[in-house]
């Protein structure tokens, strides 16, 4: 499918905003290079998670540790980056376990979601901008613990391992 008219309205430094034109229609239309989430396991069975301040929730959310892909990255490399400069975490055995639109009413970008078991412990390296407080949850209470989170990749990530992990 393809709208009849398209024309970028806004072109910012992560995002930029198309208005296309469909017959009578128009839809503004958020262009995003894509993302990553990481469920990352280590030695001890734990899934680690970042608590950090998201300025448009307005509060701090628990989320898995993620970041926008750079324009034709791979996600397992965008993954790799992303994981230790928030965490520290690196090495293990990596695989791509599903991608979704996370919201394709408006929005462009395909959120990659992979998982990294047997991660080693390192020395985390946010950016200056980022304040990431690191959380770890055992993996058998994840069931019991989901509804704690507000983050819609970090439920879907999470939700989409653990039914993955009872294969």
């Amino acid at each position: 499918m393809k709208p009849d008219a398209a024309e970028t309205v806004y072109d910012g430094e992560l995002i930029s905003v198309t208005l296309e034109r469909w017959g009578e229609h128009a839809r503004e239309i958020v262009e995003h290079p894509g993302a990553v989430a990481v469920v990352a396991i280590d030695h001890d069975g734990c899934v680690t998670l970042v608590l950090q301040r998201r300025e448009a929730a307005r509060r701090t959310l628990l989320e898995l540790p993620a970041g926008a892909l750079e324009y034709g990255e791979d996600p397992l490399a965008c993954g790799r980056r992303e994981l230790r400069e928030e965490t520290g975490l690196h090495g293990g055995r990596w695989r791509e376990l599903a991608r979704f639109y996370t919201t394709p009413g408006f929005c462009r970008e395909l959120m990659h979601v992979v998982v990294a078991e047997d991660v080693e412990r390192g020395d985390a390296a946010p950016e200056s901008a980022e304040q990431i407080e690191v959380v770890r949850w055992h993996v058998s209470e994840l069931p019991d613990r989901i509804g704690e989170l507000e983050d819609a990749k970090t439920l879907t990530g999470l939700l989409l391992y653990v039914n993955d992990s009872r294969k």
